[in-house]
């Protein structure tokens, strides 16, 4: 049967997010920021030892950017038009990371200029960049774990080295200027695996003891990265269950003297702040004895849910339409494209009485959806948000 908004929000919460919605059109994003405050104080009162450097690509709308600012919060950015759009609010360079590995010669001086001296690199080509744009830089090296197979939403072998490049690249920075300063790593995008961070943190530390006992280089810094998972149909551990295993795992290996470590948190904070509505434009069969209804939606893959390809995220989903009878349908978006198809293999029941106008109100969805949106296919603006 479908999702009851009490299952995911209080009544007051649902109630505001609703009203809001119901003075727009739709597509349309309402994002409580009462609800994004909390999720920041709970994060960073169960690591209270780490830094949080913000996933920008979550979610960039200024009203979230400004709860951040103002609780101290540093930010992850992978292009200078994030960058450019955090420093409008005032935030300086110094509590900015340049996460993205893959970046321009000329953008790695104009993040220099800006006074960002934190860089993550995985190649030597990149780091030789860093080190001609930005003398002096902290740099730190991504490398590739495992435990994709167990994140809904995984990172391929695009970011990240091996662990005898990472050595050869913290030796290759001291030489060229730089400062080796950590190792960091990305387990996955909602990640359910708690394990994936022990093996991953475990292999860090064999790099931390390796360039300390042989080249005398000591790292300071470990960057966890994100992974920590929002609350979507797929049930998860709390997060106080991921702060409790990933803080033993970090005693395990480095005992009480814990280098700087590093959250980039992104999806765990935005994601359940939002709720995404959207309206039924269609519902049909696609012949008269068709046992499969297809519902039309105008939200589709690429106004706002590529992170259905695959299906791998299943949002939780509300009509608010009262009916005895429900069966599973196909969900498709509005474009003419044969891939926008949200759900088919996983299914969804429906009110039978479904019909053209009814909104869905789609929950957990105030992650990587006004970013995933695009511009003008088909003509179609992106993704509204409001923020309340």
């Amino acid at each position: 049967m479908l999702t009851q908004p009490e299952a995911y929000y209080d009544a007051d919460t649902f109630a505001r997010m609703k009203a809001a919605a119901d003075q727009h059109d739709t597509p349309v994003l309402i994002v409580d920021t009462k609800t994004f405050s909390e999720q920041l104080d709970h994060l960073m009162g169960c690591f209270p030892y780490a830094k949080t450097y913000y996933a920008v690509k979550a979610n960039p709308e200024p009203e979230v950017l400004t709860i951040l600012r103002d609780r101290g919060c540093n930010f992850d950015v992978a292009s200078r038009y994030e960058l450019d759009k955090v420093m409008a609010l005032g935030v300086t360079g110094d509590r900015f990371s340049f996460g993205n590995t893959i970046k321009k010669l000329k953008d790695i001086s104009y993040f220099y200029e800006k006074g960002v001296r934190l860089f993550a690199t995985d190649s030597e080509a990149d780091l030789r960049n860093i080190a001609e744009a930005a003398p002096g830089a902290k740099v730190f090296v991504r490398i590739l774990t495992e435990g994709s197979q167990t994140a809904d939403w995984p990172l391929s072998r695009k970011f990240g080295c091996h662990v005898d490049m990472a050595l050869d690249l913290c030796i290759m920075a001291r030489e060229l200027g730089l400062v080796p300063y950590g190792i960091s790593f990305h387990v996955g995008s909602q990640q359910r695996d708690i394990g994936a961070w022990d093996s991953a943190i475990a292999k860090a530390k064999g790099i931390f003891d390796r360039l300390k006992d042989e080249e005398n280089i000591e790292l300071k810094m470990l960057n966890v990265g994100g992974g920590f998972p929002a609350n979507y149909v797929s049930r998860t551990n709390p997060l106080e269950t991921y702060a409790e295993e990933i803080t033993r795992f970090l005693k395990e290996d480095f005992g009480d003297d814990l280098p700087d470590i590093i959250l980039e948190p992104g999806r765990s904070l935005a994601a359940n702040a939002g709720i995404l509505v959207s309206e039924v434009i269609l519902v049909s069969r696609k012949n008269r004895t068709g046992i499969e209804r297809w519902v039309y939606t105008d939200i589709g893959k690429f106004g706002g849910f590529i992170e259905t390809l695959d299906e791998a995220i299943k949002y939780p989903l509300y009509i608010e339409k009262e009916s005895d009878e429900f069966e599973e349908v196909i969900i498709a978006g509005p474009t003419c494209d044969s891939a926008d198809i949200l759900y088919e293999q996983y299914k969804y029941e429906l009110p039978l009485n479904l019909a053209a106008g009814d909104r869905m109100y789609w929950f957990s969805t105030g992650a990587y959806t006004t970013t995933y949106s695009a511009i003008e296919f088909n003509g179609f603006p992106p993704l509204k948000t409001v923020c309340i």
